[in-house]
């Protein structure tokens, strides 16, 4: 049996770190087959493995520095920190106390929650253009909205412009009943979904009809000079090379731009290039442009979001080396036949 205690100071963190009914000190004991007891002051780590041990106590005392510095403890919070770990790089734990970008309209305070999400919002405040790119529940789209209101409020910017390409996700709507608005709201429904936690539905309605935000499909961008604007260009993966192309140079003066997508999710005609994926390669190396990739370890959905989409990688993966496998495997002959065909 191997045994590691640890001192602390505040028994106030020791509240925060264990959550409520222990939540977070059982999921450390459920990662590392430890047992972790609480004596007053002390914390006592124990386990029949010394390297499960030694992992426990650094996730615990990496909490134990989030905590002091004022950062709530969640299950969330806590698995990220065991992954960080595991990983070896449990140093950057420390760097997860991040300044607030936004406040939502009921007081909650938005702050990146990951070292991938933090280096996204990096790369907004530091660039002109910034392209983020990654899968499912990353929250490459809430926290860009946030940017751009934190830039309002600030009267950094004057308009707030979201567009994203009106594409089906895979299954045809057909007509749509009422006018353009109408038409196109069902596109448009996860920026809105946003906008309302960070302004309230009135503040935002009120803006609306002001013309400080603007919510429209990417194909009303054409023939545009924005100035003044934080614009947010969502789900970019489902637009053409052209469409990126020509929403690229709208660009105006103080202005800014974020270009968000998940290159796994494509759901253009056969046929037809990412927009998105042309423009990693081709904007590569330009000053003034980030490119910034969040993996499933950045996602801050449910947990279960992040193994379905861990599951998918390794599936298309296990795929794309079949299909590998058989080319190399089929006989020159074998090609030659195919080609005369």
């Amino acid at each position: 049996m191997h045994e590691r205690t640890l001192t602390v100071e505040r028994m106030e963190n020791v509240v925060d770190v264990f959550g409520s009914f222990d939540e977070n000190i059982k999921l450390i004991e459920q990662a590392y087959a430890v047992r972790i007891i609480n004596r007053e002051t002390e914390l006592k780590i124990s386990g029949d493995d010394a390297e499960a041990v030694a992992r426990a106590e650094r996730v615990l005392l990496g909490l134990f520095t989030l905590s002091s510095r004022g950062e709530p403890i969640s299950t969330q919070n806590v698995r990220y920190c065991i992954s960080l770990v595991n990983e070896g790089n449990d140093r950057q734990i420390a760097e997860l106390a991040s300044d607030v970008v936004c406040v939502t309209a009921k007081g909650r305070p938005v702050k990146g929650k990951t070292i991938g999400q933090k280096k996204y919002l990096e790369a907004i405040q530091n660039n002109l253009v910034t392209i983020g790119v990654g899968p499912a529940g990353t929250g490459k789209t809430y926290l860009a909205v946030a940017c751009a209101v934190a830039a309002f409020r600030e009267k950094k910017i004057n308009r707030i412009i979201l567009t994203r390409p009106a594409v089906e996700a895979g299954e045809k709507l057909g007509f749509l009943p009422g006018d353009l608005q109408n038409k196109v709201d069902p596109y448009l429904r996860p920026l809105y979904d946003a906008l309302f936690d960070m302004l309230g539905a009135e503040t935002y309605q009120k803006y609306l009809e002001r013309g400080n935000i603007e919510v429209a499909p990417l194909a009303f961008m054409r023939g545009r000079t924005l100035d003044d604007s934080f614009i947010i260009l969502d789900e970019a993966q489902n637009t053409t090379a052209e469409q990126m192309k020509m929403f690229l140079t709208r660009i105006g003066f103080n202005s800014k731009v974020v270009v968000n997508g998940d290159i796994t999710q494509i759901d253009l005609p056969v046929g037809k290039r990412s927009g998105l994926k042309d423009a990693q390669k081709i904007l590569e190396g330009i000053d003034g442009i980030a490119q910034i990739t969040l993996t499933s370890a950045d996602v801050v959905r449910h947990e279960l979001v992040q193994k379905i989409i861990d599951a998918y990688d390794k599936y298309n993966a296990a795929r794309a080396a079949a299909a590998a496998k058989e080319q190399a495997n089929q006989s020159p002959r074998q090609t030659f036949r195919r080609f005369q065909k």
